[in-house]
């Protein structure tokens, strides 16, 4: 809704006046009229806020006003008023889509990242990844299983709701029910309690010092707008019929999605009751799936969009020499790895039946060894990409370097499958997306070329990363035999890592993306141990022996870290995370 004040000085201004006195009203994004002048105003003004919401509104002037008067001193007046200097279009294109609008349904950075463009969390995260406040303006231990958020006030949701404790109490039920993708945001047994309208309590079966540190991806729903529109459960990720949140936005952040076609266009605008201060000077930001490689390159070399992820890496060196764009590059906190079905006494695309092999160590360990890694890097990932021996960033757990990988040896892959009872190799299907991350299907052609070295037949079941969640994840009943995934830990820290990849799968969000089902009691008990732990040096011990009991089961493969290849170009100012996150909330075009 415009500010009533900015009708408030055009209903003074010195304007040509109608005979009879007429009512203001300005219709707000959810088409709802309100009145503004209570019947005394002297002209008539509609204002289509969903059409045109930062202030190139569209005015019809009734009475005596002439309309090019009325369309000049209202543009002239919103500009001033709301309007940031030089505004602009922003177009972009990832090589992935955006399907479901509903951020419960999918855990994956892309679609947090453009997300949180119009929801937000209870803290946010800096441009540097430092916690900062959020929806709520501060927070407090009170003891130690006991936190208190202080909420933001004066806050609306886009459709018009008040941001209140209520809608807090019900994001947190909602983020932990049937089809959520982001149960782990917020442990099953923590209670959320309403101190007042302002105010809430999470209370903690134990201590835990990053409780918030996922929040920044935890965006706050309206109560009222969820029950209105039948969205009160999440839409799932494998779901069929999408469900109204699905389709459409109601955040309180500082764009509104004004239409969205689901896997096709996404149209954000900005959002005039935001209660920050914009940093961008866009009207309208447009984003467009574009999967093929030589088509988004194309459409940013003619100017097309404004900025492309991925470049793919053989045109890196066209893109930085054209006049038009350059690619912005740096590390990623992103662990490319594979992983296995652990969990079935048969896999379920296999030739090999009766059995799982990969409940044998020995045949993961094959796998492993049978992978070169460097190969990949220097051929398929053109450099750049960093081969791990873990499934986090050096970056994020400083005694990382004390791991190496398993060395690359063929014929000793081959000699475990024999050792493990399968001489000639076997074959199984291997899931993978062809859409989510840098040069990923290249990669898994790479590998199953590989693992055909040491006999061992890779079914090929690569697709858009739509379809391939849908099927891999809980919500597809994990699907997969054998997958390949990326993953970025949301808390930058190894905590993530361990409940989420390694967890026995419970049901309440525990191993949520354990998509092979692994299961140690070691490192269960180790990862509760690391939660409550606050003294680091004690709690990075702990980290290094479960992520030591994980490499010698060989849990999975971890592949990479694969570096950020933005395209921009010259005309617009970016931010880069290393979580990848698009904040075009950051960004401006010249």
């Amino acid at each position: 809704m415009l500010e009533a004040t900015l009708f408030s000085r055009l209903a003074s201004a010195d304007l040509p006046k109608a005979e009879q006195p007429f009512n203001l009203v300005a219709i707000d994004v959810a088409g709802s009229p309100t009145e503004v002048c209570g019947g005394n105003c002297r002209w008539r003004l509609f204002v289509a806020a969903a059409e045109v919401p930062v202030g190139a509104a569209v005015a019809i002037a009734r009475g005596h006003m002439k309309l090019g008067t009325a369309l000049l001193i209202l543009g002239l007046t919103l500009a001033s008023a709301v309007m940031p200097a030089r505004a602009a279009t922003f177009r972009f294109a990832f090589q992935g889509d955006l399907r479901s609008l509903d951020p419960y349904s999918l855990n994956e950075t892309f679609t947090h990242g453009l997300l949180a463009n119009v929801y937000e969390g209870l803290i946010k995260r800096g441009r540097n990844l430092e916690i900062i406040p959020g929806l709520a303006e501060r927070w407090e231990v009170l003891e130690p299983t006991r936190w208190r958020f202080h909420l933001r006030q004066g806050v609306k949701f886009q459709s018009g709701e008040e941001f209140t404790a209520d809608d807090v109490l019900f994001s947190a039920e909602r983020a932990r029910a049937q089809g959520s993708d982001i149960k782990t945001r917020l442990s099953a047994d923590a209670k959320v309690v309403k101190v007042d309208d302002h105010t809430v309590d999470f209370v903690l079966s134990g201590p835990n010092p990053i409780l918030h540190y996922e929040w920044d991806t935890w965006f706050i729903i309206s109560k009222k707008w969820a029950e209105a529109n039948n969205s009160v459960m999440p839409q799932p990720t494998a779901g069929q019929q999408m469900s109204y949140a699905a389709l459409h936005a109601n955040g309180t952040g500082p764009f509104i999605i004004t239409e969205h076609q689901a896997g096709v266009r996404t149209i954000f605008r900005p959002n005039p009751g935001w209660w920050g201060k914009p940093e961008h000077n866009f009207d309208e930001v447009v984003f467009t799936t574009i999967g093929n490689d030589a088509t988004r390159v194309a459409a940013l070399l003619s100017g097309e969009v404004d900025w492309i992820d991925p470049v793919p890496l053989q045109d890196i060196q066209r893109v930085n020499s054209s006049p038009a764009a350059h690619v912005m590059s740096g590390p990623e906190l992103r662990t490319i790895f594979l992983g296995f079905d652990e969990s079935r006494d048969e896999l379920k695309r296999s030739d090999v039946k009766g059995k799982n092999p990969f409940k044998d160590a020995r045949v993961r360990k094959a796998f492993y060894q049978a992978i070169d890694v460097e190969a990949i890097k220097r051929r398929v990932m053109r450099n750049l990409a960093t081969p791990s021996a873990l499934l986090i960033s050096p970056l994020l757990f400083s005694r990382a370097p004390e791991f190496k990988r398993w060395p690359y040896d063929p014929e000793a892959a081959r000699k475990l499958l024999a050792d493990a009872g399968y001489p000639r190799g076997f074959e199984v299907e291997m899931d993978c997306p062809n859409d989510r991350y840098v040069n990923d299907e290249v990669i898994c052609q790479a590998i199953a070329a590989m693992l055909a070295r040491i006999g061992v037949r890779i079914s090929a079941n690569f697709q858009p990363k739509a379809k391939y969640f849908a099927k891999v994840t809980a919500s597809g009943g994990y699907d997969t035999s054998f997958f390949l995934l990326g993953w970025t830990p949301n808390s930058l820290d190894s905590w993530n890592v361990l409940a989420n990849l390694v967890a026995c799968r419970d049901g309440r969000g525990a191993g949520q993306y354990n998509l092979g089902g692994y299961c140690n009691p070691q490192v269960e008990k180790l990862a509760r141990s690391i939660l409550v732990e606050i003294d680091a040096q004690k709690r990075d011990a702990m980290i290094a022996e479960a992520f030591k009991l994980i490499h010698e089961d060989v849990s999975h493969i971890p592949l990479h870290q694969q570096a950020l290849v933005w395209g921009v170009s010259n005309k617009v100012k970016v931010v880069q995370r290393a979580d990848n996150q698009i904040m075009f909330y950051w960004f401006r075009k010249e």
